[in-house]
């Protein structure tokens, strides 16, 4: 690949890293020469068997568990972070959950989880790395929003408010952030083949797959090269920036 987007001498922190877009860009990064930490919610087996392909190839990622709606575990992830790294470079945050549910039927604790990891989370993960960053005068942030931050979706109004402050939140602090080399944006995907994915109906999923102009869902080696784009040199112009992967779902 062209040296514009080498990652060769950079350190990386990926939340969400042990599978889906996560895991791909993880990998994506380190292949491109990264240095990579990653985080996930309780899912050891995964992270393990990620880390020992990645290094059985001469990479070097590193991986522990953090809950990103936690502020102390957080902290935690953030020290143990630097002491891998010795320095974050580039922040991807990128953990996630799903589930589709009636607004009727959605609960404060179903309002506060799905607010608490995607918007929550970005904004302590973010925290914790952003002054280091600006001290630098170097860093690339990139969150991870939904095109249904833009479209709204039956069932996923909780999903669709947190992805959307993602947008907001990604564009206030790129305001913030460019004057002293930090370029913060956004990637929002539309329906990839994930985990998170497969967590909704599957009524759900049928309607949306016949909506696509491409009549499938995305993979995740789709998603990640926008990632590395980006993270990279030839990324150096955007920030603010949402940009979106979606088979088209935009035009629907």
């Amino acid at each position: 690949m062209s040296e514009i987007f080498s990652l060769a001498g950079r350190k990386a922190l990926v939340t969400g890293g042990s599978r889906g877009i996560g895991a791909a860009t993880v990998e994506l990064f380190a292949r491109n020469g990264a240095e990579v930490a990653f985080c996930h919610y309780h899912d050891e087996t995964n992270a393990d068997e990620l880390v020992r392909r990645l290094e059985s190839a001469g990479l070097r990622v590193h991986a522990r568990s953090c809950d990103v709606a936690s502020e102390s575990e957080v902290a935690a992830m953030a020290s143990w972070a630097e002491d891998r790294l010795g320095r974050v470079d580039i922040l991807v945050n990128c953990a996630g959950i799903g589930g589709d549910k009636a607004f009727t039927d959605l609960t404060v604790p179903d309002w506060d989880r799905m607010l608490g990891v995607h918007l929550r989370g970005t904004f302590l993960v973010t925290q914790a790395f952003f002054r280091k960053m600006v001290e630098r005068s170097y860093g690339r942030i990139i969150n991870f929003a939904s095109q249904l931050a833009y479209k709204g979706a039956p069932g996923l109004a909780h999903y669709c408010a947190a992805k959307a402050g993602v947008i907001g939140f990604t564009r206030a602090l790129s305001y913030e952030g460019a004057p002293h080399g930090v370029m913060v944006n956004a990637v929002a995907p539309g329906p990839v083949e994930t985990e998170l994915l497969m967590g909704l109906s599957d009524e759900w999923r049928a309607m949306k797959k016949a909506q696509l102009p491409v009549g499938r869902f995305g993979h995740v080696d789709e998603i990640a090269p926008t990632v590395l784009l980006l993270a990279s040199q030839a990324g150096a112009f955007y920030t603010g920036q949402t940009l979106s992967p979606n088979g088209g779902d935009v035009m629907v």
